[in-house]
């Protein structure tokens, strides 16, 4: 077996709690390598311009399912991107850029804003976000219990 070309950060479950902190959000997250960009639950997604001609982007998210209070939340916009979803079809998906915190790890992401209402986790973490950690499928919650 050949030695992996990197220095894992971390061992990570099939399903983690993390924290946005910038977004003052905890939640569970689904670890999905088949996703290369990470995603978040977002709901009235409204894109504008600031006064200095800046994007932005204002959407509601909520930290569980229908249950749980709804957030707004009005953020810079990073980009907009072609996503391609696990069923084949393909749309164009706003992005932000905020801090992940996994355990004792805290480092940047990129999470696209989309409509989760019907998944079971708000938020996905893809390949991009996992690039120094290592995915144990058949464990949960491996940095801190819901």
């Amino acid at each position: 077996m050949r030695e992996l070309p990197y220095q894992a950060k971390a061992i990570i479950g099939r399903r983690e709690m993390v924290t946005l902190p910038e977004l003052d959000l905890y939640l569970c997250c689904k670890a999905d390598t088949g996703a290369r960009t990470s995603a978040l639950h977002a709901e009235d997604i409204e894109v504008f311009d600031d006064d200095d001609g800046l994007p932005w982007v204002r959407f509601v998210t909520r930290s569980g399912g229908q249950d749980t209070p709804a957030r707004q939340l009005t953020l810079p916009l990073h980009d907009r991107r072609r996503i391609t979803s696990s069923n084949g079809q393909a749309e164009y998906r706003y992005v932000i850029r905020t801090v992940l915190q996994l355990g004792e790890l805290a480092f940047p992401v990129e999470l696209t804003l989309t409509d989760r209402r019907q998944m079971r986790h708000p938020m996905l973490l893809g390949r991009r976000a996992m690039r120094r950690l290592l995915v144990a499928p058949g464990a949960s919650f491996l940095h801190g219990e819901p």
